[in-house]
């Protein structure tokens, strides 16, 4: 009995002392002070044009990644944003797993800490395992694919399925230092009207405001180490009273506040000031369109002054086609790529776009980094 009864009382304080919560404010600026200033790109090898084809038995390609990987150490990043997809988990959890880790051990012999991305709204909203289709000619992200797809996301029958993906990756990597942080779903309610029309919407931003709740509630179930977030990408985030149903719960479930921003310096900088009020550390995970004004010299210096993490959109030009700009969705560039590339950095030979443009990127990391902010008690 007294074996029975101590065994209990353990249990019972074991559960209660491990309750999953969001993060403190305290406990956020904690975590973020002992990072370095975080610079890094959203990351793909050239050689796969969408999550699947990056991730598959079949295209896994290390080779690619350990190479692209070296040049982004090169220029002192240290973090990557980094895609994965609910259909490689469903079709082989443990393939995908051998794999993740292989990617894990090749960032973390270049000092790269990613940011995992479990869920994705954009682009084509009917993904398929398997061989992947041939990159569009002239189209930007042509074959990128959303997880869940529309079929899924309709269904209720695959709920379950794709909570057990999230919670599957999330315990099976909450306490792996070399992961930085979880990026639970990426712009949930977009609904890419301007690339696959009406046909995306079926109701998704109605379904979003039900599974994005439930995906915070599952991932932080595992108790990780790492933060969890989902990043604002548009709208005025000036007050909370001017924030959509679906901001709302991205803005009260992130441990860290995430965001996107394709605007000029003033604009980056004014999104920025308005994400200070929630006093929780700020990560830009997608930034970096040079026609627009969104330049590695104009939001670098901007993101080391407010000690903002800046994660460009794309690193090496390849079967994205992302150095092509969005309206190619409507116009493609199939006679020539225009003169100024929309995202990349590289060349897939590693050679720089623009040098004066990388010569920038490692001198400013390499500055001494910007003063700790205090914890908020």
């Amino acid at each position: 009995m007294r074996i029975t009864f101590w065994i209990a009382w353990l249990a019972l304080g074991t559960a209660a002392f491990a309750q999953p919560h969001h993060w403190t404010e305290a406990e956020a600026n904690d975590w973020y002070a002992k990072q370095p200033w975080l610079v890094g790109s959203n990351f793909i090898p050239s050689t796969a044009a969408n999550q699947l084809e990056m991730w598959q038995a079949e295209t896994f390609d290390p080779v690619a990644i350990e190479r692209e990987l070296g040049w982004a150490q090169a220029l002192g990043m240290n973090t990557m944003r980094v895609f994965l997809h609910d259909l490689l988990w469903s079709k082989d959890s443990s393939g995908f797993e051998k794999r993740i880790n292989a990617f894990l051990k090749m960032a973390d012999k270049h000092k790269i800490r990613p940011i995992f991305v479990l869920f994705d709204s954009c682009w084509d909203p009917f993904p398929v395992i398997g061989v992947q289709r041939a990159p569009r000619p002239g189209v930007h992200n042509s074959r990128w694919v959303q997880s869940p797809g529309a079929p899924a996301m309709m269904d209720p029958k695959q709920d379950g399925r794709l909570m057990a993906y999230v919670q599957g990756i999330l315990t099976d990597y909450a306490h792996d230092k070399r992961i930085l942080a979880w990026d639970l779903w990426n712009e949930p309610d977009n609904t890419n009207d301007s690339s696959y029309g009406k046909t995306d919407a079926l109701n998704k931003v109605a379904l979003i405001k039900v599974m994005l709740p439930r995906v915070f509630e599952y991932a932080r179930a595992a108790i990780p180490d790492q933060p969890l977030t989902s990043g604002l990408w548009r709208g005025d985030w000036s007050s909370p009273d001017k924030l959509s149903a679906v901001e709302k719960i991205q803005i009260e479930n992130s441990d860290v506040i995430s965001f996107h921003n394709y605007g000029n310096a003033e604009d980056f900088e004014k999104h920025v000031q308005w994400l200070q009020q929630y006093h929780r550390p700020i990560l830009c995970t997608e930034y970096m369109a040079r026609p627009q004004g969104s330049t590695f010299q104009a939001i670098l210096p901007i993101a080391k002054k407010y000690n903002v993490a800046a994660i460009n959109w794309g690193f090496v030009a390849g079967k994205t086609q992302t150095y092509l700009p969005w309206d190619s969705w409507q116009h493609p560039y199939t006679d020539r790529a225009p003169d100024v590339w929309f995202h990349e950095v590289l060349h897939p030979n590693g050679a720089p776009y623009n040098k004066e443009e990388t010569d920038f990127i490692r001198a400013i990391i390499a500055q001494p980094e910007p003063k700790k902010k205090a914890a908020h008690k």
